[in-house]
């Protein structure tokens, strides 16, 4: 009798095929604001409820381990025979609705990423749930990984909220089937595979192997942008895909290159991630490929709390970022964002980066109840002249905007944003030297005018810092021109000799207006002056101040220990009270410094409404 073959069968070695939705989950499906009817023949719009990372790779993954659980077949001999429970190696990211029987023995890998787990309800979970992380979640394994049997169950309402096991499950209303997880069999092939089953994970920020010539791009064209791309449920899976080939065409489109413009991805979901940076790649075939293979994240659509977290941590000059090159977000949107766009619309603008939105799909009037606010692009974008916003209806067929989009981002004159408030200002210092303030409170006081410049982007392009002292004589520390990059002002406000002496304010702000801000007064940057002073002046200061308003300086008056309150105001520009600052210690100049800044900066775009 011939020995039975145990060569495994291409159906053992098959990579297990996801189940297409029911008709109930179809007509669900038509219910949505995507619907058919915005599909072209033959497309498929996706799930009806949130998706979860369909992590390419899995299927190769699972195979080159077929030889190895072959091995510990033949160990077992005919022991083992057709055992219907052996278990089949999975990946972290394997859903209940992708397994093919009522009832399947599976192998979790070990060191799955435990955050990315998305999990729905506790004990029973919804089928789109992540079988290794229910299993966890359950306490049947550990992230060590280990042997799980599934077990398929019918759908269910309300699956809830559970935190166990270092894992969130999420609240779901319905859900179409669902299923259980014990311990599973089959240990010996989990300690023959070992514990180094590769889990299936976005390349992001990986290089294709071979090496390419590096292009100077599209010189006329030279910014730095950030994409920032929805991977929320709001968009799904399917969508989610669509977009990945609209950015890449137009980071094609844009002519990227060393001398070109440089990109970079960010990911809005529950949590922002910042897939690739500038500095990455600078070169269209390595972005495409970065940006094919990012990973769908899911969750809730918090692009405010993205927008902002870009503008903040994306364009630092370690990340790629170019001096003076335009700094642009690049925002989009499927429907409308779950948190406030506003405020996180300011941040980008005091950065000094410009935030464009391209939305796709607007609510149907049903959905407008659910929008925070109607206005949310005029409030996010720079100007609300249309210029900073886009419309598709769609993602699909999106060919046709890219060449209009591109245009936009090359249009650098019209980067109103990338003139803020920290790269276009001249800001001279008035510093009280008189003997009432003594050495150790005129430290302090140079530490408040240093932590107040080191907020600005001072370059001979940018903004600009003058330093004066004065008792009943002036002296001009140093000039706008007389240095241009921060480490240089910083070094020159530390060298600043004490001189001692009597108060006049007056002469000292005349004097300041005629040398200091004169030679300036006809450039681009808006021209700001700092008053601090301890004690009450010897002369008049209404009228030398108001003069300094008429040539175009912002007053704002800093008054420590005696100085009195009407003098600080009569120095003041308009509205006086939020120009006027005021502490008994000099100790307290530290706190007043972020207030001094935001006062620079909401002037500064007050001026440019």
């Amino acid at each position: 009798m011939p020995a039975p073959s145990l060569a495994p069968t291409p159906a053992a070695l098959a990579c297990p095929v996801p189940m297409r939705p029911g008709r109930g989950l179809r007509r669900a499906r038509r219910q949505l604001r995507h619907s058919a009817a915005e599909v072209p023949p033959g497309e498929d719009v996706g799930w009806a409820a949130p998706r979860l990372p369909s992590r390419p790779g899995a299927c190769p993954a699972a195979m080159q381990f077929a030889p190895l659980l072959l091995g510990v077949f033949l160990l077992c001999g005919s022991a083992c025979g057709s055992d219907s429970s052996a278990s089949n190696a999975i990946t972290c990211f394997t859903r209940g609705l992708d397994l093919r029987k009522e009832t399947e023995d599976v192998l979790c890998p070990a060191n799955c990423p435990l955050w990315q787990f998305y999990v729905f309800g506790d004990g029973i979970y919804a089928s789109l749930s992540s079988v290794c992380g229910a299993a966890i979640h359950r306490g049947v394994i550990t992230n060590a990984g280990g042997a799980v049997r599934v077990q398929t169950l019918p759908g269910q309402e309300n699956y809830p909220a559970v935190h166990a096991n270092g894992i969130q499950s999420q609240v779901l209303s319905r859900w179409a089937s669902s299923f259980s997880v014990t311990p599973g069999t089959n240990n010996l092939a989990l300690e023959a595979v070992g514990r180094s089953v590769a889990t299936a994970r976005p390349a992001t920020g990986k290089r294709p192997k071979k090496t390419l010539e590096k292009k100077a791009g599209n010189k006329d064209c030279k910014a730095d942008i950030a994409f920032l791309i929805d991977g929320s449920y709001n968009i799904g899976q399917r969508r989610f895909n669509l977009q990945k080939n609209f950015v890449g065409k137009v980071a094609v489109m844009l002519g990227i290159g060393t001398e070109g413009p440089h990109v970079g991805v960010v990911q809005a979901s529950e949590h922002p991630k910042i897939e690739f940076y500038l500095k990455n790649f600078t070169a269209a075939k390595e972005v495409l490929f970065a940006i094919k293979e990012l990973g769908f994240r899911g969750g809730n659509s918090n692009t405010g709390k993205a927008l902002k977290h870009a503008a903040q941590k994306f364009f630092s000059m370690e990340n790629g970022a170019r001096k003076g090159i335009p700094k642009i977000i690049v925002v989009f949107l499927d429907g409308w964002p779950s948190d406030d766009l506003e405020e996180a619309g300011i941040v980008a603008r005091e950065f000094g980066v410009n935030v464009f939105i391209v939305s796709v799909a607007k609510p149907t009037t049903e959905e407008l109840g659910m929008v925070q606010d109607i206005g949310f692009i005029d409030k996010a974008v720079c100007r609300n002249n249309g210029f900073f916003s886009y419309q598709m209806p769609s993602w699909f067929g999106t060919t046709k905007y890219v060449k209009p989009l591109v245009q936009k981002l090359c249009s650098h004159e019209q980067m109103l944003c990338s003139k803020t408030c920290y790269n276009s200002v001249n800001i001279g210092f008035l510093i009280d030297g008189s003997s009432s303030v003594g050495e150790s409170n005129f430290r302090l006081m140079l530490e408040f005018i240093s932590n107040v410049a080191k907020a600005f982007e001072i370059s001979d392009i940018g903004s600009k810092i003058a330093t004066v002292q004065f008792t009943y004589d002036q002296r001009t520390e140093f000039s706008f021109t007389d240095y241009t990059t921060k480490e240089k002002v910083l070094s020159a406000i530390r060298n600043i000799r004490y001189m001692s002496g009597g108060t006049a304010t007056g002469d000292a702000i005349s004097f300041t207006t005629r040398n200091v801000f004169g030679p300036v007064k006809d450039g681009a940057n808006k021209n700001f002056l700092v008053i601090l002073t301890d004690g009450q002046s010897y002369d008049d200061v209404r009228g030398p101040a108001v003069a300094a308003q008429k040539a175009g300086i912002t007053v704002f008056s800093v008054g420590v220990a005696w100085a009195p309150l009407d003098d600080l105001k009569d120095m003041a520009s308009e509205p006086r009270e939020s120009h006027t600052f005021f502490t008994r210690e000099f100790t307290g100049l530290e706190q007043m410094v972020p207030d001094v800044i935001r006062g620079i900066c909401k002037d500064f775009l007050d001026s440019k409404q």
